[in-house]
């Protein structure tokens, strides 16, 4: 069963999505840009037979507070406030897109809390153009305000961003989403290669594989936390 909750980390409201068992080892999803927890919904409630799942709304995102200052660091800051609000000592992390981005930074600078980490069609942090930022038809249900500062950032990593994947200690795993993907695959084996522990795994399904092919994404995720 999935319940909903929400979290004062510092000056910001962070609202978050529950499954499984609660005395379940902890498992931490991350959304991408322009989405929230709800995305991780179909993979969430597989997950939960065997862990105990948190998806957090990234700050400025769904049911999240909507601040005025936005950023990667920011966001893996406020992830790891929530895990001490919640006295989530270690968890296994997963992150999509974005939420990968800052899964991997919370890797670099956190690396006592995190127990396992997965990037799931996760941006390389390599200089160059993210792509366009887009806009759905319709309302939103973020903060378009958070795009050009997660844009930037992506485009242009710093010139040391590379060279702190080698800080990761966590066994890690990438998953991409082959060639329906609307995401360079291209650099994928390159980020794989610059983090100690890790392997690269491909789940034909596109950018959100993690929503079309919740079974299979679940099924991996599984298989790499118990292996």
């Amino acid at each position: 069963m999935e319940d909903q909750s929400v979290v004062d980390v510092g000056d910001v409201r962070l609202a978050y999505r529950t499954w499984g068992d609660s005395y379940g080892s902890p498992v931490v999803l991350l959304h991408g840009l322009g989405g929230s927890a709800a995305h991780w919904e179909a993979t969430a409630a597989l997950l939960g037979q065997e862990w105990r799942v948190f998806a957090l709304d990234l700050r400025g995102h769904g049911e999240s507070d909507w601040p005025d200052e936005y950023g990667l660091d920011l966001m893996a800051e406020d992830v790891a406030g929530f895990l001490d609000e919640l006295e989530l000592d270690r968890v296994g992390l997963v992150g999509h897109g974005m939420g990968g981005v800052v899964a991997r930074l919370l890797a670099e600078e956190h690396a006592d809390r995190v127990e396992r980490l997965v990037l799931v069609e996760t941006p390389a942090p390599f200089p160059g153009d993210p792509g366009p930022a887009g806009r759905p038809e319709g309302p939103v249900d973020y903060d378009e305000n958070a795009v050009p500062a997660v844009h930037a950032q992506l485009a242009d990593p710093g010139p040391d961003a590379a060279d702190s994947l080698g800080e990761i200690v966590a066994p890690t795993l990438i998953i991409t989403g082959g060639p329906e993907s609307t995401m360079p695959q291209e650099r994928q084996a390159d980020l794989a290669s610059l983090i100690p522990d890790c392997r690269l795994i491909t789940i034909p399904g596109g950018h959100h594989m993690h929503r079309t092919r919740a079974d299979q994404v679940a099924q991996q995720i599984t298989e790499f936390f118990t292996s």
